[in-house]
């Protein structure tokens, strides 16, 4: 599958999609806790558009959000966690070490 992947902040409640021809494959959601942090709780990609690394776009945006917006990120869905504890490009806004 080659199709290009475009990402959305979503219209309809805090978090991005991500849709491919017009269509929703992924998403992720998120709560914003006071002012400084935000607590992602889910993320999903429609299953034949999974390893193709749009769930891990999607933690990327909302890192990139939560670093303009100065808050910190708490990862209870398992698979932002997973990224969160992968990657050390999120050690800036990581809120906790949750494993």
């Amino acid at each position: 599958m080659s199709d290009v992947v475009q990402y959305f902040m979503s219209e309809t409640r805090n978090g991005f999609d991500a849709i491919v021809s017009g269509q929703k494959v992924g998403e992720i959601t998120f709560v914003r806790v006071g002012a400084d942090k935000l607590i992602i709780d889910y993320t999903g990609v429609a299953p034949e558009y999974r390893n193709r690394h749009i769930g891990l776009s999607l933690v990327r945006n909302v890192a990139s959000m939560a670093r303009t917006q100065h808050r910190h990120v708490i990862a209870l869905c398992p698979f932002a966690r997973a990224m969160f504890n992968r990657f050390s490009e999120f050690d800036d806004i990581r809120l906790m070490n949750a494993h």
